[in-house]
C-alpha cells in the first residue's frame, strides 16, 4: 500500500508539473502575443497603413458633426433669373469644431434661411478618465453667429464645454499627391470616412468667383458639405464644399476651401460677426499676347494693373496703369484668384508687399489692405426667419435703410417701410415681389418690418386686407382676404 501510495503522489505531482507547463506555456503565449503582432505590423505595410487609418479616423470623426437644418431656402424648380421663391425646407450638412466651447464651422450653403439648427455630435469615445459633466448630449441646439455668402462658410455656436476639436493644417505644406480622407455625413450618413488624394492646390473651380479650392477624388456626396477634409496628422486642410458631377454623385471632383481661407473667415465671424472684404483699389487683368505687344509689356503672361481707385491704397502706394504684378508678399502671382487670395492670407496690421514689372526694372511696393463691408452683403448677411419672416404674407422682409434703397437701386418714393425680399412660396393670393416696399396695412402706416408684424397680427382669417406697396416707380394698392 505505501509503493502504491507513492506512486500516486508521484502522479499527481507529475500531473501538476504537467499542468504548471501548460499554464506557463499559455502565459508565454500571451506575452509573446504582442510582440508578434508587432513583428506582423513591422513587416507588413499594409497593415501599418491599416492601423495609422484606424488611429486617425478615430482621432478625428469626434470633431466632425452632423448638422440638421430646418427652415427656408430658394426652390429648386425657380426659373434662372425669374422672382425669388423661398420654400420650406430641411436640409442636412456637416460641421467642425475649431473650439472645445461649441464654435463649429460649416458652409453658408447649408445654414442659410434657417429658423432652427441642430447639431449632432458624434458619439464619443468611453474614457474612464471621463466624468459624467464632460459629456454632452448627441444633439444641441446651435446658433448662427455670422455667415459669409461670398465665401460659403458660416460659424455656429452650441453650449458645451471640452468638445473634440481639428487644427488647422498649414497651406504651405499641403501639395499635389498628397493623401487626405474627408468626414460628413454624406446622404445623411452621418461620421462617414472617405480617403483619397489632392488633386490640385490651388483650383478655380467657378468662373464667376476669384476663390481658389483644394481639389480631392476623395469621395464627397450630398451632405458632406461643411464637413472635413483632413490629412494624415489629423490637421483639418480644408472645408469640402461642392462638388462637380453630371450624375449628382461623386466623380473624384471634389472642392474644399482652404485651411487658411477657412482660419481667416473663422476668426473675422467670431470676432466680428462679419467678413469684411478686402481691397487694395486697383483692377487687374490676365495678360494675353495681344496686351503684351500693344501696350510692350516685359511679358506675355501674369497680370496687368487697369485701373486705379482715385486716392485708394495702390494709387497712394505708387502703382500705376500698365505695372505687371508679379509677387504679393514674396509669393509669385499668375492669375487674379492668387492676387485676391493673398489679399485673405495677409495680415492686415503690415502693408502688402507687391512687386512689379516696370520699364525693365523690378521694383517694390508697401500697400495698404482695405477693409470694406458691402452694404448689399449687409443688408442680406444673413436675414434672420424669426425676425424677418411675415407668415401671414409669405415673405421675408427687411426694414427699409439707406444701404438697403441703395441696393434696390432706386430712391423710394416714401423713404420708410418694408422691403419684400424673398417669397417663401406658403402663401397664395398675395400679389408680392422682391423689390416691393410695403408702406401702410389698411391706411395705417409702416415705417419697419416690427410694425408691419403687429399691423398684421392684429387681422383675423378673413379679414379684407390691403397694403399700400411700392413698386417701381409708383404706388398701387394690393388687395386680399387674410388667410
Amino acid at each position: 500500500m505505501a509503493r502504491i501510495a507513492a506512486t500516486v503522489a508521484s502522479c499527481a505531482v507529475l500531473s501538476l508539473g504537467v499542468a504548471g507547463a501548460g499554464r506557463a506555456q499559455v502565459l508565454l503565449r500571451e506575452r509573446e502575443a504582442p510582440a508578434r503582432a508587432t513583428s506582423r505590423l513591422a513587416s507588413n505595410p499594409l497593415r501599418q497603413l491599416d492601423a495609422a487609418l484606424k488611429q486617425l479616423t478615430a482621432r478625428v470623426s469626434p470633431a466632425v458633426v452632423q448638422i440638421l437644418v430646418d427652415g427656408y431656402g430658394p426652390s429648386e424648380s425657380a426659373t434662372p433669373g425669374a422672382a425669388a421663391v423661398f420654400t420650406r425646407q430641411q436640409r442636412l450638412g456637416s460641421g467642425v469644431i475649431l473650439d472645445a466651447s461649441g464654435y463649429i464651422v460649416t458652409n453658408a450653403h447649408v445654414v442659410k434661411g434657417a429658423e432652427r439648427v441642430h447639431v449632432v455630435l458624434a458619439e464619443p469615445e468611453p474614457s474612464p478618465a471621463a466624468g459624467a459633466a464632460d459629456t454632452a448630449p448627441s444633439m444641441l441646439p446651435a446658433t448662427v453667429v455670422g455667415l459669409s455668402d461670398y465665401f460659403d462658410l458660416a460659424l455656429l455656436k452650441v453650449e458645451a464645454r471640452r468638445l473634440p476639436t481639428l487644427a488647422f493644417a498649414d497651406s504651405r505644406n499641403v501639395s499635389q499627391g498628397q493623401v487626405v480622407i474627408a468626414v460628413g455625413s454624406p446622404l445623411g450618413l452621418d461620421n462617414s470616412v472617405t480617403m483619397g488624394i489632392i488633386s490640385s492646390t490651388a483650383r478655380q473651380a467657378k468662373p464667376d468667383s476669384s476663390l481658389v479650392f483644394v481639389q480631392t477624388d476623395a469621395p464627397i456626396n450630398p451632405g458632406n458639405s461643411g464637413g472635413a477634409l483632413v490629412d494624415l496628422d489629423g490637421e483639418l486642410v480644408g472645408i469640402n464644399t461642392f462638388i462637380l458631377s453630371q450624375a449628382g454623385g461623386s466623380d473624384g471632383l471634389g472642392f474644399a476651401l482652404p485651411a487658411s481661407i477657412v482660419r481667416m473667415v473663422y476668426e473675422s465671424l467670431r470676432t466680428k460677426g462679419r467678413v469684411d472684404r478686402r481691397t487694395l483699389g486697383i483692377a487687374i487683368q490676365p495678360i494675353t499676347p495681344a496686351l503684351a505687344k500693344g501696350l510692350s509689356l516685359p511679358r506675355s503672361h501674369g497680370l496687368v494693373v487697369c485701373d486705379l481707385d482715385p486716392g485708394g491704397p495702390g494709387e497712394a502706394a505708387g502703382l500705376r496703369i500698365g505695372d505687371v504684378v508679379v509677387e504679393a508678399d514674396g509669393r509669385p502671382l499668375a492669375t487674379p484668384a492668387q492676387l485676391e487670395s493673398s489679399l485673405y492670407l495677409h495680415d492686415l496690421a503690415s502693408p502688402l508687399k507687391l512687386a512689379v514689372l516696370r520699364d525693365g526694372s523690378k521694383l517694390g511696393f508697401d500697400t495698404k489692405v482695405l477693409e470694406r463691408n458691402d452694404p448689399m452683403d449687409a443688408a442680406l448677411n444673413p436675414l434672420d426667419p424669426e425676425s424677418n419672416l411675415l407668415r401671414q404674407l409669405g415673405v421675408l422682409a427687411a426694414t427699409v435703410t439707406p444701404e438697403l434703397q441703395s441696393r434696390l437701386g432706386r430712391l423710394l418714393r416714401i423713404p420708410w417701410g418694408a422691403a419684400v425680399m424673398a417669397r417663401t412660396g406658403d402663401v397664395v393670393g398675395v400679389d408680392l415681389a422682391p423689390g416691393d416696399v410695403i408702406h401702410a396695412v389698411n391706411a395705417t402706416t409702416v415705417t419697419d418690418v416690427a410694425t408691419l408684424r403687429h399691423a398684421l397680427d392684429g387681422l383675423a382669417p378673413g379679414d379684407a386686407v390691403v397694403l399700400q406697396v411700392e413698386r417701381g416707380t409708383g404706388l398701387e394698392f394690393v388687395g386680399f382676404e387674410m388667410n
